[in-house]
């Protein structure tokens, strides 16, 4: 009676997962070792299979991103002609032809003209993600419950330009209920630490790359329900220094604006706010620290649309 329970309630849970996997070919570690790259895809395809054998309802996404852009792998809108491995399931089989026949499409389209970007655009790949969650979330039935987590799987290095995207990504995914895992193949990724601790994911920097696939199937496989009950790795400090808008470095003591919010690793501007009987309208002044003593030279002004009024 119990197991006729578990059954109907696994039914009626739908699990959705999503794999960014980042292919910049700058990271340090494909561009000492190029099989790398291969290696972590052939890891990546067993671990989103181990997923969708879990249960019958769990649902996968596959996505890649670079310095110039992110995409879906899976599911993919192109019908490809995919034929069925004699004793392979026909699930796994289109996953991963899919996968590897879209990452060396989205691979190649690289431009070579261009300089290349060092830094992957994962901030990009999680909107993505997150909007794709969203929709797939409108489709459940009524008393359907539906979990979603996002897996982040890179080398590259902290992007603190990308700060404020980090941020808006991290607090849309708390509100949404959407777990976020960051798996980090070279060094230590202090904004994605704090996405992980604030959404309540998974953070893990895999000591050995041999044994990647067997990190992911012990950390990130089992979802937020089944983890309690791991013997996991003990969480990491997380470090939740901010970025400064200026210089974008990480700052431990800062200024931080009244008026927009921004922190600043100096302290270089007055900011004061002027009503233009004219324009009708309030003006954001912004003097320079030391042009304050006499009368300024350069002031910047821009509207504030009515958010002060």
């Amino acid at each position: 009676m119990s197991g006729e329970k578990t059954s109907e309630k696994i039914e009626k849970e739908k699990n959705l997962l999503i794999v960014v996997l980042d292919v910049n070919p700058l990271q340090r570690i494909v561009k000492e070792e190029t099989k790398i790259l291969t290696q972590c895809l052939d890891s990546t395809i067993v671990f989103a299979n181990a997923h969708l054998m879990q249960a019958s309802n769990n649902q996968l996404a596959v996505m890649a991103c670079h310095g110039h852009g992110a995409t879906f792998l899976y599911p993919s809108d192109k019908n490809n002609d995919i034929r069925q491995i004699d004793g392979q399931y026909e699930k796994f089989t289109e996953v991963e032809r899919t996968v590897r026949q879209q990452i060396q499409l989205f691979v190649n389209q690289i431009p070579l003209d261009a300089s290349l970007n060092g830094e992957s655009l994962i901030s990009g790949a999680l909107s993505m993600a997150l909007c794709y969650i969203s929709r797939i979330s409108q489709d459940k039935e009524g008393d359907e419950k539906f979990y979603s987590r996002i897996l982040v799987i890179t080398a590259s290095n902290d992007s603190t330009m990308q700060y404020m995207n980090y941020m808006n990504i991290f607090f849309t995914a708390q509100k949404m209920g959407v777990i976020l895992d960051v798996c980090s193949l070279d060094q230590e990724l202090t904004l994605l630490q704090q996405g992980c601790d604030i959404t309540g994911g998974n953070y893990l920097k895999v000591p050995q790359l041999n044994g990647l696939l067997q990190y992911l199937l012990w950390v990130f496989l089992p979802d937020s329900s089944v983890r309690s009950k791991l013997v996991l790795p003990p969480p990491v400090e997380v470090d939740y220094r901010a970025a400064c808008f200026c210089h974008q470095e990480l700052v431990d003591i800062g200024y931080v604006c009244s008026v927009c919010l921004s922190s600043k690793k100096d302290f270089n501007y007055i900011y004061i706010l002027f009503y233009d009987n004219i324009l009708n309208n309030i003006l954001y002044v912004q003097f320079s620290v030391n042009l304050v003593q006499s009368v300024p030279r350069a002031i910047q002004y821009s509207r504030c649309q009515d958010q002060y009024q």
